[in-house]
């Protein structure tokens, strides 16, 4: 083996070694961007309304996904590179937080469509208890 070619054997693994530095790196990123979980269970409010909108400030996964797919651009690149030699333990990883990100982002979703129906339901219980007191009023 010539002198050149351990050398690039050598840069490549160095290179292997940054990658897999990188994808961890910003997994680690994308967890700590994730809502804490007393966030999402722990939400003070006077009304229905408050509690759900707080809720869904708590299910935003802030820059998250973001960091997620960086972590899974490098994490491919080094794939096909075949740049790892063992990368089992990165594919679960972003599997599992892919999944959870994407779990709470429907949380948040779901939240915000019920907070933004609440209020019509309100007024249209409102309408109908008014009606209701109208109907006792006129017999």
């Amino acid at each position: 083996m010539s002198q050149s070619t351990f050398d690039e054997d050598d840069l490549f693994g160095e290179a292997a070694e940054e990658m897999r530095s990188e994808v961890e790196s910003h997994l680690a990123d994308a967890r700590e961007s994730l809502p804490a979980a007393d966030a999402v269970w722990e939400i003070e409010s006077d009304n229905a309304l408050g509690a759900l909108n707080a809720l869904k400030s708590a299910l935003d996964t802030g820059d998250a996904a973001e960091h997620l797919r960086a972590a899974k651009k490098q994490y491919v690149m080094g794939e096909r590179a075949d740049a790892f030699e063992d990368a089992a333990d990165l594919e679960e990883e972003i599997d599992e937080l892919e999944a959870l990100i994407e779990e709470i982002q429907d949380a948040h979703d779901d939240v915000g469509d019920l907070a933004g129906t609440l209020p019509e339901i309100r007024a249209e219980l409102q309408d109908a208890a008014d009606g209701d007191e109208a109907d006792a009023a006129d017999e």
